[in-house]
């Protein structure tokens, strides 16, 4: 369970404002719940401000959001979802989604693993920093990774200002890849919040033995084989449970792909992409 706190104002946004400066956070750090919205009663009385819940700490990654007007996310039946993905909707295409998925058979797809990787493939990151945040981390990890019996090397470059790549380097690294990069994901996401709850927000990227890249690749090879499939049956695919970094590169895959479209389903751990036909893109 994630820590969270309930804070009331006179409307949902002022009450997530007053959150973010409590807790000194962005606002792309939290998940946010409304447990009851503003009433402005009769003549000024009567009226109850808005209640929301914010939910923060480590959990799981965030949900990065797809280009503009091209994933379109359905809405879940079941309970809200805290972690909030943040496609454009697009009306017209989503209801015509929906109707395919109900009308026509699905098939669900798993994806292929990513290939093993024995090394780091070469990459255009510069030297290695050594600043505040880069000791932050590798203070961090050296703890973590000493407490998974790991003798990895930790690489901290910036190739851009505020986003740290880092690299672990060696051999046998699976165990700190886990299924589908599940672990690697776990240790990202506390390593960005032990640098981050000391202030100066930065984003922290990780990844070992290439895992990232070739997982990307064979997720986008995935999104082109399914596609070809909807577009040959006119049916709507729904592949596996997918986090959000994985969603976000099969919506990216897809949006300019004429006849296609894509939205997520469902609730994390188990929230899917479906890919549908959209005769309106022809």
């Amino acid at each position: 369970m994630r820590e969270f706190i309930d804070v009331t104002g006179k409307n949902e946004e002022e009450a997530i404002n007053k959150a973010l400066a409590q807790l000194g956070l962005d606002r792309d750090d939290v998940s946010v719940e409304i447990l009851e919205r503003a009433k402005s009663g009769f003549l000024g009385l009567g009226g109850c401000p808005a209640k929301i819940r914010v939910s923060y700490g480590p959990d799981r990654e965030e949900a990065p959001a797809p280009a503009p007007g091209k994933a379109v996310e359905k809405k879940p039946s079941q309970p809200p979802v805290k972690a909030f993905e943040k496609p454009v909707q697009k009306a017209a295409s989503a209801e015509k989604a929906a109707a395919a998925e109900k009308s026509a058979p699905v098939e669900k797809v798993t994806p292929a693993p990513a290939a093993p990787v024995s090394t780091v493939p070469a990459q255009e990151l510069g030297e290695e920093v050594d600043d505040e945040k880069a000791q932050a981390i590798r203070v961090f990890l050296t703890g973590l990774l000493t407490q998974m019996e790991s003798s990895a090397e930790i690489k901290v470059y910036l190739p851009e200002k505020g986003r740290y790549r880092v690299l672990l380097v060696g051999q046998g690294l699976g165990a700190l890849i886990g299924r589908r990069g599940e672990t690697l994901d776990a240790i990202q996401q506390l390593t960005s919040y032990a640098v981050n709850r000391t202030g100066g927000r930065v984003r922290v990227q990780l990844d070992a033995e290439g895992y990232r890249e070739k997982r990307e690749q064979s997720l986008q090879s995935l999104a082109q084989k399914v596609a070809g499939k909807v577009l040959k049956y006119r049916r709507s695919v729904t592949l596996e449970p997918m986090n959000a970094y994985e969603r976000h590169v099969i919506h990216t895959a897809l949006q300019e792909m004429p006849g296609i479209t894509t939205y997520s389903t469902g609730t994390d751990p188990n929230r899917r992409v479906i890919v549908a036909y959209d005769k309106e893109k022809k």
